[in-house]
């Protein structure tokens, strides 16, 4: 008989181990929930809705370009006009141009247009036959909604207010250097009662046959940015790369003055 005793001691010691461990399972899904919560387990949930939160940031009112997007064809830059915190207008103010380009982009660039209205983001479907166009279009698309977002911010109609009130005080501003095969380009205008009455380009590409050409062609456009009152003007004949260079300033410059 003594020697059962050791036995059935290792018996119950195992049978109350299992027990306890038996216990320890059975309570473990209840206590997890109130250990989450103790520890911000309800955190994740809530951290997996911050990205649509940042989504729907409110976008600020007016006209904002996007940068332009270089693309294997050309360069494709957007222009969004925001109302309301929505989307009410888009346009490609850059697109590329020449050769097959000008079909595939007068039947692509609508769509696309079109598609960033509906959708109120860069999230569009691209256009079948105008892949790089459409790549540019987003790319440029969410450049234009990342600053519009940026300007949605509290103190933005602040400011949207001041330069309205100082609309009436002529002021000069000078657009982002613009890049082209030939050289720099840059725009500056000078504003007056909410319109262009000077515009003049402080850089421009020199040198060669440029000297020439540009002699001819920016004080066209000169002409042109002080008539529309936007970047939406007509390339020169003869000088496509000045041409394109100097409306990416001329937005620059309209941008910095308040669309």
């Amino acid at each position: 008989m003594k020697k059962s005793h050791p036995v059935r001691r290792a018996v119950l010691a195992t049978a109350a181990t299992v027990s306890g461990i038996v216990l320890l399972l059975s309570l473990k899904p209840a206590s997890d929930p109130g250990s989450a919560a103790a520890a911000g387990g309800a955190v994740p949930p809530a951290a997996a809705q911050s990205p649509q939160g940042g989504a729907a940031q409110p976008i600020g009112n007016g006209t904002v370009t996007g940068d332009a997007a270089r693309t294997r064809y050309g360069a494709v830059q957007v222009r969004l006009t925001v109302s309301g915190g929505k989307i009410t207008k888009a346009e490609a103010v850059q697109a590329p141009e020449g050769g097959r380009s000008d079909q595939i982009t007068s039947n692509a660039v609508p769509r696309l247009n079109q598609a960033a209205v509906a959708a109120q983001s860069a999230e569009i479907d691209a256009v079948s036959g105008a892949t790089y166009t459409s790549s540019g279009y987003k790319k440029s698309l969410q450049s234009a909604l990342d600053k519009a977002r940026a300007a949605g911010s509290p103190g933005s109609s602040g400011s949207s207010g001041s330069d309205g009130a100082g609309s009436a005080q002529a002021r000069t501003v000078t657009g982002d250097v613009a890049q082209t095969q030939y050289g720099p380009v840059q725009v500056r205008i000078t504003v007056s009662g909410g319109k262009i009455t000077k515009a003049e380009a402080v850089r421009r590409p020199e040198g060669g046959q440029s000297d020439q050409v540009n002699s001819d062609a920016v004080p066209k456009l000169n002409q042109a940015a002080v008539a529309a009152g936007d970047a939406g003007i007509d390339a020169v004949s003869g000088a496509t790369y000045t041409s394109a260079g100097y409306k990416q300033s001329l937005q620059s410059a309209l941008d910095k003055a308040g669309g």
